[in-house]
């Protein structure tokens, strides 16, 4: 069923999520070569599921389970802030470059991030107060993440639904379950 967006919600969200996994892949390459030239330590990530299994009282973790958990988060937190920006693509339909648009985007998850909740839960300090090399570090990882969710949703919206990088009788894999059965 065709929505006022062009698609039903649902699958907007689903395109947008699978989308910001995508980007959150992309973002996680240039924090791994940050830190691999000394401008991070440990991934802010880790560092926040660590906060996480703490505030839980976990206290005794095996190394292997921390990872597993850290990137679960990381790219369903990623996906979830991708959802919200193919609903906002479509809905708001910016008179900017899809690519820019994901660049602001970025950079506003960065900033509602980096400068607001992570440092009031105290994981983090605010921008302002961080070693040297960390925000701009990460401001440049967000908007590669902007970047790249932007052009991936811009294009989806661009294409016609049915057939958008699809194999005839394959679809693809944004194409799978729920979002498939929204259109």
């Amino acid at each position: 069923m065709r929505h006022r967006l062009g698609l039903h919600p649902i699958a907007i969200l689903c395109e947008g999520a699978g989308a910001g996994v995508v980007a959150t892949l992309a973002m996680t390459a240039v924090t791994v070569g940050a830190q691999a030239a000394g401008l991070l330590s440990r991934q802010p990530p880790a560092r926040i599921t660590a906060a996480f299994l703490d505030a839980l009282g976990v206290r005794q973790r095996p190394d292997i389970l921390q990872r597993a958990l850290t990137t679960a988060l990381h790219l369903g937190f990623g996906a979830s802030v991708g959802a919200v920006f193919g609903l906002l693509h479509r809905s708001l339909r910016p008179p900017l470059a899809p690519a820019l648009q994901g660049a602001i985007y970025g950079v506003l998850v960065w900033a509602a991030s980096y400068a607001g909740w992570i440092p009031a839960l105290g994981i983090l300090p605010p921008p302002t107060r961080d070693r040297p090399g960390r925000p701009i570090t990460m401001v440049l990882a967000h908007a590669v993440y902007g970047v790249t969710l932007g052009m991936i949703v811009g294009r989806r919206a661009r294409r016609p639904v049915a057939n958008f990088g699809a194999v005839p009788g394959k679809g693809t894999w944004l194409d799978a379950g729920i979002c498939n059965r929204a259109r």
